[in-house]
């Protein structure tokens, strides 16, 4: 078995989020309850500016080990993020590591980011991988819905990919949901058809967060 992230790194990363978030931007968490408190779990998190996964690893009720693209794994930021239990996953290719180690964290009862739409873009769902099907299934894990909802739109931000420095961001989860049809059947018709469940359920959540955040 391919080494599992460590889930005392994670934690670390937790609290060295929360640190950042708080002090940087003014982030407010909504459904935080509904994350269950233990065993395995998917957050699905929307990707429209480059904090969303600091923002949910430190806003979030447990430690959370995020697939990252391995362009992030530059320099410095490469033993820090494997320090803190990140995942490093090649998007170009099949990563048979990223994988199983992804597949370690919840045979462990860990959580598992992901961000579904791939790389950063409308942060609407609107186009979804299969590869969170897969984890779901092959890891009997249910998924949160996180959508975060921040400032992206706003003037003054100091970098483009971040909102403005003390602006608001929402960060509301969902309620947990199995995205399987309890066969536990993995063929790539199950897997389409876990994907468009998975695909309505995010995107229903989505719609509720921003009518609720007015955002």
């Amino acid at each position: 078995m391919t080494d599992v992230p460590s889930a005392r790194g994670a934690e670390v990363g937790r609290r060295i989020g929360v640190g950042l978030m708080y002090g940087l931007w003014k982030p407010r968490v909504l459904g935080s309850w509904r994350v269950p408190a233990t065993g395995p779990l998917i957050f699905a998190v929307n990707h429209s500016h480059n904090i969303d996964g600091p923002m949910v690893m430190g806003v979030a009720p447990r430690p959370t080990h995020f697939l990252i693209k391995k362009e992030a794994f530059v320099g410095p930021l490469d033993p820090f993020l494997t320090g803190i239990g990140q995942l490093k996953v090649d998007r170009h290719t099949t990563d048979r590591t990223a994988i199983s180690r992804a597949l370690g964290v919840l045979e462990q009862g860990g959580v598992l980011g992901i961000f579904p739409e791939g790389t950063r873009g409308e942060g609407d769902f609107a186009s979804l991988r299969a590869g969170l099907a897969y984890f779901a299934v092959r890891g009997g894990a249910p998924i949160v819905p996180v959508a975060v909802l921040g400032s992206s739109e706003r003037p003054g931000r100091l970098i483009k990919a971040l909102p403005p420095l003390r602006s608001g961001v929402d960060v509301v989860f969902g309620d947990p949901f199995d995205a399987g049809d309890g066969s536990g059947r993995r063929t790539r018709k199950a897997l389409d058809e876990a994907t468009e469940r998975i695909q309505k359920q995010l995107t229903a959540h989505l719609e509720n967060a921003r009518r609720l955040t007015g955002r």
